[in-house]
């Protein structure tokens, strides 16, 4: 069974006089994707690249369609069961700052989520923070550090670990390398290449690179005005 099967999914916008105007910001998109796969999504901006990824989340609701997560039709769910496929499917956002409080210790960054959902005992928490701030290549030292005081690449690999700690089978990785100098951008694919070997998971890893995008991927899929066109 495939991990993620996404049929014929359609994400409308209404505008003007009694809503007659239509923007298809994704207009019939199917695709399949296997457990500990990652399918490249490229194409020019605005083309609807993060729509896309948003609405197979259920992060916006679909005109219509179907997203199948583990043979589940996953467009009825709601509340305990929404939450639940959210701890399950997660997303990796291009600029990692607006994912984190820039009031919040990075130590309490990591375990917001862990609390939120309940994933681990309050005794179990230290050991758990101290092992997902390893796992993306960090010192110890930074937990005990604000935001500001972090650099794009330390960033970034921050909100991988929040992600990483609900252990998701399913990540959206939306441009996560865009704002990073080169440098910074081939150690944080390297990670994420890492992440997926260690725990398995699926990747939808969005960029506008072809490069980035062959590296990264099993299979890529081209967009063009809401349209996949090509798979490669």
């Amino acid at each position: 069974m495939k991990l993620l099967k996404v049929e014929d999914l359609k994400k409308y916008y209404y505008s003007g006089l009694f809503k007659k105007e239509v923007h298809k910001a994704v207009d019939g998109v199917s695709f399949e994707l296997e457990r500990g796969e990652t399918l490249g999504l490229v194409g020019k901006s605005g083309c609807g690249k993060s729509t896309l990824g948003r609405t197979v989340l259920r992060l916006l609701e679909p005109t219509s369609g179907r997203v199948l997560f583990e043979g589940q039709d996953i467009s009825g769910f709601k509340g305990s069961a929404l939450k639940n496929l959210g701890i399950r499917m997660q997303i990796i956002f291009q600029n990692s700052e607006s994912c984190l409080n820039p009031r919040m210790k990075v130590y309490e960054a990591i375990a917001e989520p862990l609390r939120l959902h309940r994933l681990c005992e309050r005794d179990e928490e230290k050991g758990r923070v101290q092992e997902l701030i390893e796992a993306v290549s960090l010192s110890e030292e930074l937990l005990f550090r604000y935001p500001r005081e972090l650099s794009g690449g330390q960033l970034q690999r921050i909100a991988i670990a929040r992600v990483l700690g609900m252990k998701p089978e399913f990540i959206v990785a939306d441009e996560p390398t865009s704002m990073l100098d080169p440098l910074v951008q081939a150690q944080i694919l390297s990670l994420l290449k890492s992440l997926q070997e260690n725990y398995g998971i699926s990747f939808l890893f969005i960029s506008h690179d072809m490069e980035v995008v062959k590296w990264m991927s099993d299979e890529i899929a081209v967009m063009e005005e809401g349209k996949i066109i090509d798979f490669r």
